[in-house]
């Protein structure tokens, strides 16, 4: 840009995967724009303000998830909303970005629209529109001036439902798919040790509340139907360690339970098969080339009021980036030991099942492709693109 005025750009998050993408978005616009013309404020978290944000509050405050939890601190959030749209009025910023978390960041961007509507606002991360509530994309016209997508295919869908103008900047999967997909033969399958079958109950004490007992009765049934041994290793998050350590201990088949984003990544990489809660994880995966069979279950009254709602073709993000439903998944009722075990079955050796996802997951890269810049990058050449149309 050829200004040289110092800029004041606002990035407000609503939780830790935020925080990650607000941070490498924040080195990227240094390196774009010189760090030297930039300040930065917001909500963030410790990411963030490792590069140079000072957040109005802790995540901690708004980062809930559910229904049920979210009515419960309800007071807090709305008054985390007013603080926060009240401190971006006061400052004034050439522009506010926002990063996920639609219940929070959303009512941010609609009351700072309504009070100054000349501050320019960037959505980062698409709302899941194409999933369900597809009204809310045309709402979004209101009060968003430019929406950075993860997907590849949530730029059509924001042009179908009439949604603001939408890029698709890469999922920053992208950026570390070496760390997590296995360089030579890591994997088992065709060697004579035992197959090893990932197992990841979430990431939310929820979702682990609700899977960990189904996947270990799951785990049971696999053992007295097949001949192979086969080895389970489950990636747990630090906040869930003793939870998963408790809830497996009584397991038939034993697992080993690892921490840490290295071990994590180890075991992609050595992984043949897996078994997952339905999340980010499943395009993990499927980008890492493990064939894998996707659970979720939530609470009745979430059911009873999303189910209604919801309008994607699929729950599984590398379904939908697909475009087909590859990966098979069993929601709610149909979340049972006997199902998921029959499906997870074909997985641990060269069958047809197994084939046609392998053949599937090797089209992920063609279809998440963005060309040479990073999904930070691009999203901070958007951003200044937008700060230059203001100017």
């Amino acid at each position: 840009m050829a200004d040289t005025k110092p800029l004041n750009i606002w990035i407000v998050s609503g939780e830790e995967s935020g925080d990650q993408l607000g941070a490498k978005l924040m080195r990227a616009l240094k390196a774009r724009l010189g760090a030297d013309r930039l300040s930065f404020g917001g909500v963030g978290g410790h990411a963030m303000e490792a590069e140079g944000q000072k957040s109005l509050f802790p995540l901690e405050d708004i980062a809930v998830m559910g229904i049920v939890a979210v009515i419960g601190r309800l007071p807090t959030v709305l008054n985390r909303i007013k603080l926060t749209a009240d401190a971006v009025i006061a400052a004034n910023p050439d522009i506010l970005i926002i990063i996920d978390s639609p219940d929070f960041t959303h009512r941010v961007a609609k009351a700072v629209r309504k009070r100054v509507p000349h501050i320019p606002v960037v959505d980062y991360v698409s709302p899941s529109v194409w999933a369900w509530r597809p009204g809310r994309a045309s709402k979004m016209r209101a009060y968003v001036d430019h929406l950075l997508a993860l997907l590849p295919f949530e730029p059509d869908a924001h042009k179908r439902l009439g949604g603001p103008p939408t890029t698709y900047v890469g999922h920053p999967l992208i950026e570390r798919v070496s760390e997590f997909r296995p360089a030579g033969s890591e994997r088992n399958l065709h060697k004579d040790g035992p197959v090893n079958l990932l197992v990841l109950p979430g990431s939310r004490r929820s979702e682990v509340s609700r899977l960990l007992d189904t996947f270990g009765k799951t785990l049971s049934l696999i053992e007295q139907r097949t001949s192979r041994p086969f080895a389970v290793t489950i990636p747990a998050v630090p906040h869930l360690l003793n939870e998963i350590r408790e809830g497996t201990a009584s397991w038939s088949v034993k697992p080993q339970i690892v921490e840490g984003e290295a071990a994590k990544w180890q075991a992609f990489r050595s992984a043949d098969a897996a078994l997952a809660a339905s999340g980010t994880v499943t395009l993990e995966l499927g980008l890492s080339g493990i064939p894998m069979v996707v659970a979720y279950k939530v609470s009745w009254i979430e059911a009873i009021i999303l189910r209604p709602l919801i309008k994607a073709q699929s729950i599984v993000l590398t379904n939908l980036v697909l475009g087909e439903n590859a990966i098979p998944e069993f929601i709610q009722e149909d979340c049972t030991p006997e199902t998921l075990a029959a499906a997870v079955l074909p997985l641990l050796s060269d069958t047809p099942e197994r084939r046609a996802q392998e053949a599937a997951l090797q089209r992920l890269d063609e279809l998440m492709r963005i060309g040479d810049e990073a999904p930070s990058e691009r999203a901070a050449r958007i951003v200044d693109e937008v700060l230059e149309a203001k100017r």
